[in-house]
């Protein structure tokens, strides 16, 4: 039988840690995908470079879907 391991969580209580370590990630592995696809170009992988890229976009629209909401979510608090 497996074992589920649980994320612990938030360690910082504030209703906006959620949201601002995602977009932390999704930020991260926009820069991180460049590494991918740069490897994939230099072994001629055409078909891997091409799916890097897709997941690197996939994030650039996740992080500037975060960045937007976490934007009105600081003015909504901050009047």
């Amino acid at each position: 039988m497996a074992t589920m391991v649980r994320e612990p969580s938030s360690p910082v209580k504030d209703k906006n840690y959620d949201l601002i370590h995602t977009l932390q990630l999704s930020l991260e592995h926009i820069w991180r995908m460049e590494t991918y696809i740069s490897d994939a170009d230099a072994r001629g992988d055409k078909e891997l470079a091409s799916w890097f890229r897709k997941i690197q976009e996939n994030n650039r629209k996740a992080g500037e879907q975060g960045k937007q909401m976490l934007m009105e979510r600081m003015k909504r608090e901050n009047g």
